[in-house]
């Protein structure tokens, strides 16, 4: 029993590692985890979302342990665009949504796709792909810092680091869209979208002034 707990000790290690450091990243809000919350507030293709969420960060720190975050790590102007790229991204949309909830009508429901909307899978899923995959914030996140944390691991304990990160991202945005559909009865109210929208511009400008600063 000793022998197998601990040829199991590098493996539930390196599974952990990955857990907590992207699990870490994930509960700071997002655009990325904003846009998964509104679509469970609507109802609308909420499973697709998620499976979309997991697959591109799964996806994303592969590449970082594969070798991208080193790529990059060594290319200062490049990380140096992505900084600043993902803080104007985060500027826009904080705007935008200062935008929805200023002006948009019936609360920013109609506007924002909202619960009187109905959108296709295909148009849902690419919006979430732009905010997922133009956001150079991303990658900043998941190939250069938590890809680099992954790329420590040895051998085919990185595939195990890469299945932590995945899991932390499944029960993350599961648990964000039982969240949304909990919230569903308090988003009736389109006043509700306008306090969202409102909060959710306030906090993307936030986190675009601390992209820019680098820290």
């Amino acid at each position: 029993m000793s022998n197998l707990v601990a040829g199991l000790a590098p493996w539930s290690s390196s599974w952990l590692a990955g857990f907590t450091v992207c699990m870490s990243l994930l509960v700071s809000i997002g655009a990325q985890n904003l846009f998964v919350l509104r679509q469970a507030v609507r109802g609308q293709h909420v499973r697709v979302c998620v499976a979309w969420c997991v697959a591109s960060d799964a996806l994303l720190v592969g590449l970082g342990v594969a070798g991208m975050a080193q790529l990059l790590g060594r290319s200062p102007t490049l990380a140096q665009w992505l900084q600043w790229g993902g803080a104007l991204f985060l500027l826009a949309y904080g705007l935008f949504a200062w935008h929805r909830a200023l002006f948009a009508p019936g609360g920013g429901m109609d506007a924002a796709g909202g619960a009187r909307v109905v959108r296709g899978v295909l148009g849902v899923v690419s919006g979430l792909a732009v905010i997922t995959l133009l956001n150079p914030h991303v990658y900043l996140d998941t190939v250069v810092l938590i890809g680099s944390i992954g790329a420590r691991q040895q051998g085919w304990l990185k595939g195990v680091f890469v299945l932590g990160a995945a899991s932390a991202s499944l029960v993350w945005f599961v648990s964000l869209a039982l969240a949304g559909r909990r919230l569903q009865s308090v988003f009736a109210n389109p006043r509700a979208w306008r306090v969202l929208d409102g909060l959710t511009g306030a906090m993307m400008l936030v986190l675009a002034w601390w992209v820019a600063q680098g820290t």
